[in-house]
């Protein structure tokens, strides 16, 4: 088990590592100098290709042959999709799809 030193030592250096990442960023490119189309193009794929992977991970498991056929899978993603075509909001639509999933899996199916 860990104790309290421990736990602050990987806190510390998890915190390092994030905000090494992100500055990093801001000292390859400072500010006025020219982003790589290369860079430019990864920045705007890269966001929803993740996302899609982490989608079809989330539903490579589900069963459409066995009760619940995967209703409650296709009731979140509908409404996801809806609510992200709607209001145009990532955290909204993930956060209401997931609420919902898990309802529908605990108290309706």
């Amino acid at each position: 088990m860990l104790d309290t030193m421990d736990s602050l030592i990987m806190i510390v250096v998890v915190a390092i590592a994030t905000f090494s990442t992100r500055a990093f960023s801001f000292i390859i490119f400072p500010k006025g100098k020219e982003v790589p189309p290369a860079v430019s193009y990864l920045g705007k794929v890269l966001t929803p290709a993740i996302i899609g992977m982490l989608v079809i991970y989330c539903l490579k498991s589900t069963s459409v042959l066995a009760y619940p056929y995967g209703m409650p899978e296709l009731i979140a993603c509908v409404t996801v999709m809806a609510l992200h075509l709607w209001k145009r909001n990532t955290l909204l639509s993930i956060g209401v799809g997931t609420v919902l999933y898990m309802f529908l899996v605990q108290y309706v199916f």
